[in-house]
Parts: C-alpha cells; sequence; structure tokens
C-alpha cells in the first residue's frame, strides 16, 4: 500500500518555486488569495493537517493550538521570529516549531539602514510635498535633516541582524556603534571586527545614542523598549524598528513623537498589524513601511525553501533543520 502525503496547510501565498516544492512532497492546500486566516479557520486546521506552514500573522495562541481532535505535530513558521506562536502550549501538547533565520539577515539590514537614512534626512515628509504638488522648487532651509556622520548608533540586540546593520552604519556611514546585548561581548571590537562598545543597561544606550536601532523578538508579556526608556532619549534622537511591533511601547513612541520629545523614526513594523495608529500616520517626522524588512524575491524564496527543509525534516525523522521547539 503507497505511503500517504502528509496534509500541510499553507496559511499565506509563497512564492511559486516553494508552493511548486511543497506540491511535489505533500498532500498540500494552498492559500492563492493570501488573505490572513481568521480564528475558527486556524483552530480548524488542527485537526485536519499534519503541518502547518505559517507566517508573523498567523497568531497560534493556546486556544488555536489546543483545539480539540489536534492532529498538527509540525509548524514550520516562514520567518526569523515566532512570537506569533505561543511556545508554552506548543510545548505541551508536544508540537514542533521551527524558523527561517540566516537567510533575511542582510535584506533586513539594508531595510534598518534605510530607515535610519530616510527618518534622519526627513524624505518621506519631503517626498509627500513633492508628490501632492507643494513643492516650489530648491530651497537651502526646506526639509532640514540631521548628518549621521560620526554620530552614535545604539544597537538594541547585537544578533545577526543586529551586527549587520551596525556594520554597515559603522562603514558605510561614518558611526559609532554601542550596543546593548544579554550575551557579553570580551572583546567587541575583536568579535565583531569593527570599534564598538558595550553597555550594560538599555537605559544607558537610550541616554547615549544619537540613533537606536532595535532588533530584539517579540512575544513578550510587555514591551522590552518601555515608555521610560524612550524618556531617555536625547531630544535629537531617532528610533528604528525593523524586528517584532510589541518590542516597543507604541503608544509612548507616539507620544514622544507628536510632542517633539524625540527627533522622528523609522517603523517596520507595528504593535498590532496591520493596523497603523492614526496618530502615527499623519506625522511627518516618521517613516512607515509595511513590513517588508526580508522583501525581495531571492529571499522571500529562501526563506519559504527553509521552512519546506524543515518540514522534510521533520517527517523523513532527521529533524527539522532550524527546530526552535
Amino acid at each position: 500500500m503507497q505511503k500517504m502525503s502528509p496534509k500541510v496547510l499553507v496559511t499565506r501565498k509563497l512564492p511559486a518555486a516553494v508552493e511548486a516544492r511543497l506540491s511535489e512532497r505533500y498532500d498540500v492546500r494552498l492559500n492563492p488569495d493570501d488573505r490572513p486566516l481568521k480564528r475558527a479557520q486556524l483552530s480548524a486546521a488542527m485537526a485536519h493537517y499534519d503541518a502547518l506552514v505559517s507566517t508573523v500573522s498567523d497568531k497560534l495562541d493556546a486556544s488555536v493550538l489546543q483545539a480539540p481532535q489536534r492532529r498538527v505535530r509540525m509548524i514550520a513558521n516562514v520567518g526569523v521570529g515566532f512570537s506569533n506562536i505561543d511556545m508554552d502550549a506548543a510545548r505541551i501538547v508536544n508540537i514542533s516549531v521551527s524558523n527561517t533565520p540566516d537567510v533575511l539577515t542582510e535584506a533586513t539590514a539594508d531595510i534598518a539602514l534605510l530607515l535610519i537614512l530616510a527618518s534622519t534626512r526627513r524624505t518621506s515628509a519631503a517626498e509627500t510635498k513633492l508628490r501632492q504638488g507643494h513643492w516650489r522648487g530648491f530651497s537651502v532651509v526646506d526639509y532640514l535633516g540631521s548628518s549621521v556622520q560620526g554620530k552614535i548608533l545604539g544597537i538594541i540586540g547585537m544578533g545577526r541582524i543586529g551586527r549587520a546593520t551596525a556594520r554597515r552604519a559603522h562603514f558605510g556611514l561614518g558611526m559609532q556603534v554601542v550596543f546593548y546585548s544579554r550575551t557579553p561581548f570580551a572583546d567587541p571590537t575583536e568579535e565583531l571586527g569593527y570599534p564598538a562598545r558595550q553597555v550594560d543597561s538599555i537605559d544607558a544606550l537610550m541616554a547615549t545614542a544619537d540613533v537606536v536601532s532595535v532588533h530584539v523578538p517579540g512575544g513578550r508579556a510587555g514591551p522590552l523598549i518601555s515608555a521610560r526608556h524612550i524618556a531617555q532619549m536625547k531630544p535629537s534622537g531617532y528610533l528604528i524598528n525593523t524586528a517584532r511591533g510589541d518590542s516597543i511601547d507604541q503608544d509612548a513612541l507616539v507620544a514622544a513623537l507628536v510632542g517633539g520629545r524625540i527627533a522622528g523614526a523609522g517603523l517596520d513594523v507595528y504593535a498590532h498589524e496591520p493596523t497603523v495608529p492614526d496618530a502615527l500616520l499623519q506625522l511627518d517626522n516618521v517613516t512607515l513601511l509595511p513590513h517588508m524588512g526580508s522583501a525581495t524575491a531571492e529571499v522571500r524564496t529562501a526563506m519559504g525553501m527553509l521552512a519546506v527543509d524543515n518540514l522534510d525534516g521533520f517527517f523523513d525523522g532527521s529533524g527539522p533543520v532550524n527546530q526552535v521547539l
């Protein structure tokens, strides 16, 4: 008797090459419309599939993971983060979870650098003025931004993407680097390959840096970057986030921007995606992107292929390549 292929649900549309590979190997249900699945649909899927290929947009909490007559044994998350999954609940019901690190490091660091430059040079506000037909020609004093050469970049979370961002900023823009990391570095300059100074607290970093770039996972009980931290930033400071929206107290950030207590921000992620607060949309001192840190054709394909590698490893018994649970 021919062995049945595992049933796999893909929650969002993936690059064509990835979907073709999945279709060859599995009894797969794709999502050609790319519409996010509702909680009820995710809960129902738990009883009908052996595995899910999910993304950060899928909120897989305890009520979903512990659905009656659960069949799912594996979740291959497409993304380096997995804060969308209740890991404690997955552990209780013995669901394996994997992610797709490394392949998106350089692309996400590129977007972090883009946001550093766009926010400090006020390009979003200037482009809006031009597109709306309000530009009246060259001005010596209009839309003046801030130079970053010689300024201090503070990195919160010196993992793969934090390191890549700092490297670009140091060698490409001439910025000084300070960073906060839970992992102690014996000799940061030696280990990183460029001059960098580690500080022992987020408080110290916020008060020191001219530009703060966040590279930590979300999914905590509360934001790592609190209202108190934001209040310690320089009035001339900028806050960049390409990590997770819930890593930062978004309300406190909005208040600081509206009140002019910091100079600006560059955001690729938000606390309640796809909802973006109206207050942020109205501000001209913030650059906003729609969660596109890894959005290149090459990277998104590589992420999808790595998710399939993880599925293959789980079902052939060798284990997922990037197992996080």
